[in-house]
């Protein structure tokens, strides 16, 4: 097992109550791996003691990217919270420690069982 902050880099932000957090991996190996084990479950899963809404993940393939939209995880947003992360900026830290399998266990694992070409893109969730 391996904490996500070894093989990936992540951005966070809000807007009102929600949370969105940005994956990044370095290379569509890192990324495939990531499709494969940090699913909105798995996130939503993670941040349970902070989020309380559903979790919706975005793919990025061009870009070896995961966004992950949090619903009601700000206790209200930046203005009404009183959280001193009302931002969720510290949350983007917490996802960082998700744990994941190490190295990749297994073909499907790898690019060639999961990452999209360079011509696909687009929403899964």
């Amino acid at each position: 097992m391996r904490q996500l902050a070894d093989v990936a880099a992540c951005r966070s932000g809000d807007k009102g109550n929600i949370l969105d957090l940005s994956l990044m991996a370095p290379d569509a190996t890192v990324y495939a791996v990531l499709q494969r084990h940090v699913t909105a479950d798995a996130v939503r899963d993670h941040l349970a003691s902070w989020a309380a809404g559903p979790v919706t993940r975005y793919e990025l393939p061009r870009l070896h990217a995961l966004k992950f939209v949090v619903e009601a995880a700000l206790d209200g947003g930046a203005a009404r919270s009183a959280r001193a992360d009302n931002l969720g900026k510290t949350l983007g830290a917490a996802l960082l420690r998700l744990e994941i399998p190490w190295p990749p266990s297994s073909p499907a694992d790898g690019p060639e069982a999961g990452a999209p070409s360079d011509d696909e893109g687009g929403l899964h969730a």
